[in-house]
């Protein structure tokens, strides 16, 4: 395998077919001017005046890289030319169509030229310098003129590639600045797809528009959070039912799949991310649904402050937004109940055990393999804890007894619709903004240059600016419009299922604390062992029910037995939404 001539350059003919892989990198899927096939007809061409056979079929010495830039990613660690690498003793030459193909750094030109050299490679570029080609041979050490060729044109090529970084940072910040105008770049924010501009802005470039997919997503999210779910349940329905997480979502929606698998931008198959509570909490608080240009986790603002919107339909107001915020932030200061789908037990997060104020559960499997009935049981092992009062109760006992008082309190009280009209309150962008402006102030004096220093004052102008008019801005409260439906709790419940009857139960604020029983106790339930409160929105119409009735008296002392032989269901209220716009 002896070259016709010594020459670096073009003119190289090997006297014998050398066995080639044909590299191929593309830093971006849709850069047409450097597409994979324009790369692979050079490197045809190359090979076949230089005497290189590249295999055909099965056979086929091929490394495709594609959304891969040379800039982050050296030659080792591309995916395909890494793997070719890893195997030198199966081919003799490797062919690119230009040298920043190859690489754009002097760190990676050094180790490719010492793995040449090590390896006694040839490496062939089909447009090298005046636009000819050229041929780097390492197998011979004692030689150095590929090696010195390479050390210039790598320079070259890292010069080109930080300019190359300049411009398109340059370009990037710009874009940034423009309202409506998507940057692009990857994947759009969850929420959103990416269209032409329209005429009546301008035409040039690609905005955002709400992408209905998504948005159905988001709508239940937030249904569901209202509803008092929690965000690791949601997750885990999401997760259930097979809906991409963000993550995936785009790469699904451009038809990256393969075998069931999702592909990523260079290709290959990963598996599929899972939906978690906590980016879906990230998700929400996210001012990209109000339509906010972010970056780097701050939104982008005009020279007057204001926000920079990527989109002329935003997915949220910012009232919905603000309230959304303000349900996941009382989260955090209060446990909210969510009842297990799959419990049995209609009292579960009702019941409590009176000795040590902790949650009774429904033990029944041992139980009605025994023949037993099942029980509510205080487990504060559970809990780390230990009762000094532990009791059990028959569930048939306290879920009748639950039953029949509920509904003697508010049986005869007619359902109701609630919407609620959202209002306005600027504090939360206020204090946003604020807590923004105090971060940049910790900057003050560190700019070293009269450019950083005005850039960094603008920007400070333009955060006080905004809180100043955020100061002038008025609060309006929100409205809640109740409708009353006709119909009564009892008439609602025979039809509702058993986790129905135990939401509305909660929702209701309804609690029953339960003693240990006395002796005798194990026919029927002994009323003096247990204390039936309910403390939210339906207990003043239960005390009016009451006090109609005469019985006043009975729902202070909370001891009028239930009536015998009571049945009823009851409806779901209807909760509180945020309107969300499709």
């Amino acid at each position: 395998m002896t070259p016709t001539s010594n020459s670096p350059l073009a003119g190289t003919v090997f006297a014998e077919t050398l066995r080639g892989v044909r590299c191929i990198r593309l830093s971006v899927l849709t850069d047409e001017t450097t597409s994979p096939e324009r790369q692979r007809e050079a490197g045809d061409i190359a090979s076949a005046a230089h005497n290189i056979s590249f295999g055909e079929g099965d056979q086929l010495r091929e490394a495709v890289d594609l959304d891969v830039s040379a800039s982050k990613v050296g030659p080792f660690d591309r995916p395909q030319l890494g793997a070719w690498l890893a195997k030198p003793d199966e081919f003799d030459a490797l062919v690119w169509w230009r040298f920043d193909r190859a690489i754009r750094s002097m760190s990676d030109m050094h180790d490719l030229a010492k793995w040449a050299r090590t390896h006694r490679k040839v490496l062939v570029f089909a447009e090298g310098l005046g636009g000819g080609p050229m041929v780097l041979d390492f197998r011979n050490p004692m030689d150095p003129m590929s090696e010195l060729m390479m050390l210039m044109l790598a320079f070259a090529a890292q010069v080109e590639a930080q300019s190359i970084s300049a411009r398109v940072s340059g370009a990037q910040a710009a874009l940034r600045a423009m309202p409506l105008r998507w940057a692009g770049g990857g994947a759009p924010p969850y929420g959103y797809m990416p269209v032409p501009m329209p005429e009546e802005h301008g035409g040039i470039g690609w905005t955002l528009v709400p992408d209905p997919d998504a948005v159905k997503v988001i709508e239940r999210i937030i249904r569901e959070c209202l509803d008092g779910t929690s965000l690791n349940q949601i997750a885990v329905a999401l997760n259930a039912e097979g809906v991409p997480s963000p993550r995936d979502h785009w790469s699904i929606k451009k038809g990256r799949v393969k075998d069931g698998k999702v592909l990523d931008s260079r290709g290959r198959p990963r598996e599929r991310s899972k939906w978690t509570g906590a980016n879906i909490g990230k998700l929400l608080r996210n001012p990209v649904l109000i339509g906010w240009k972010m970056h780097r986790g701050k939104p982008v603002r005009t020279k007057s402050g204001e926000p920079v919107m990527i989109t002329t339909a935003p997915i949220l107001t910012r009232e919905e937004f603000d309230r959304i915020g303000k349900v996941l932030d009382d989260r955090h200061h209060k446990v909210v109940f969510t009842a297990r789908v799959d419990s049995r037990a209609l009292l579960l997060g009702v019941i409590h055990c009176d000795g040590c104020g902790g949650r009774m559960y429904l033990r029944d499997s041992e139980r009605v393999q025994a023949r037993q009935a099942p029980f509510y049981i205080c487990s504060p092992q559970s809990r780390g804890e230990v009762c000094p009062q532990p009791t059990n109760v028959r569930a048939s006992w306290v879920d009748d007894y639950v039953t029949a008082e509920f509904l003697r309190r508010v049986g005869s009280v007619q359902t109701t619709t609630v919407v609620e009209i959202p209002g306005y309150d600027p504090e939360p962008e206020l204090k946003a903004t604020l807590a923004e402006f105090e971060e940049h102030q910790e900057q003050k004096g560190r700019q070293k240059s009269k450019h950083a220093a005005r850039a960094w004052q603008e920007r400070a102008d333009a955060l006080d600016a905004r809180i100043a008019e955020l100061e002038e801005r008025e609060k309006v409260e929100p409205q809640r419009v109740v409708t009353h439906t006709g119909r009564t709790f009892a008439d609602e419940w025979a039809g509702a299922t058993t986790e129905e009857r135990r939401a509305m139960l909660v929702e209701a604020g309804v609690r029953l604390d339960v003693r240990k029983g006395r002796a005798g106790g194990w026919r029927k339930l002994d009323t003096r062992r247990v204390d039936f409160t309910m403390s939210g929105e339906l207990d003043p119409a239960a005390e009016s029910v009451a006090v109609a009735a005469g019985d006043d008296e009975a729902v202070k002392r909370n001891e009028a037995p239930p009536a015998p032989g009571s049945s009823a269901r009851l409806i779901e209220t209807c909760q509180e939404r945020v309107t969300v716009a499709a």
